[in-house]
Parts: structure tokens; sequence; C-alpha cells
């Protein structure tokens, strides 16, 4: 049972926003969609019915909404959408980085060419989406997966020691 639509929204928004980006793969998507099953259930959804049911009943208003979205996107009607039972759980907590790690991004993150260096710096450290990235640097999606492979690559070879092929990402 929920205090209020704030401890249930607050409890439920995480697996909610994980489903939907596992269903259509990206953020901005998955955040319109994550809104959209909220809105949905604060009229009917009663925030004093147990956590069980809150969480069986956006399940299903998730499954909605989903529905809707590959219909509109496909022009297809879409059935069967599987809920997976991980998704209904809350993440491990996040354990707070060591100094040492935060000296070692830092050091290499230091060791890399500007761009790869941003790349890194908005897609890990800013949570910033492909689309996000390649706006804020002005190339497509395609090409910051490209970038963002060789800034990880050049990165770990920084780690090993290895001084690479001298081309920047």
């Amino acid at each position: 049972m929920y205090a209020d639509w704030d401890a249930l929204y607050l409890d439920n928004v995480r697996w909610v926003y994980r489903l939907m980006f596992s269903k259509v793969g990206n953020r901005s998507d998955a955040e319109d969609l994550t809104g959209e099953v909220f809105l949905a259930v604060l009229r009917p959804l009663d925030p004093t019915v147990s956590t069980h049911e809150v969480r069986g009943y956006l399940s299903k208003t998730a499954a909605s909404v989903l529905a809707a979205f590959w219909k509109r996107r496909l022009g297809r009607e879409i059935n069967t959408i599987e809920l997976n039972e991980w998704e209904h759980t809350a993440p491990p907590p996040l354990e707070p980085a060591r100094p040492e790690q935060v000296e070692l991004a830092a050091t290499l993150l230091a060791g890399l060419p500007d761009r790869a260096r941003r790349v890194l710096e908005l897609r890990f450290l800013e949570g910033a989406s492909l689309r996000e990235t390649a706006h804020e640097l002005g190339v497509t999606t395609n090409y910051v997966k490209v970038l963002q492979f060789r800034a990880l690559r050049l990165a770990a070879r920084l780690h090993d020691g290895e001084t690479g092929t001298g081309r920047p990402p």
C-alpha cells in the first residue's frame, strides 16, 4: 500500500521505464511511454491497494501502451507482449565509486583525444542517449556508435599500457 501518488510513482517508475526501454530500445520513446503508463493509471488506480495489485495494474497498462505504440509504429496490431518477472524487481543499489576508480577514469579520459573523451562523457557520465550525443556532436547516431566503440577500445589500450595505432577514434 502506498501513502500517496508520489510514493507509488517513485517506487515503480524505474521498473516501468526499464520495461519500456527493453521493449523499444531507445531512451526518448521509453521515457514517453513511461509517462503514458502513469497518465493512464492516474484516475482509475487507487494508490491505497496492495503493492502487488498496483504492479499488476501497471503491467497490464504498460502492455496496452506498448501495443498501441507498436500499432502506431508498425501499422499493425500486436496481440502478445511478454513482460518478464525481472522487470518488476527493484534494481540492486549502485555502489559508490571508489576513489581509485574515479582517478583511473579521469586519467583515461584525459589521455583520449577530445572527441573520444566527449563521446564517453556524454554517453556514460551524463547518460545522454545516442540521439542526444549525435545532436551535441553534430554527427549521425550511427557515427556515435562508431566513435563510442573506438573511444572505448582506445581507453582499454591506455588502461593496458598500449600505445595504440596512433589513429584517433
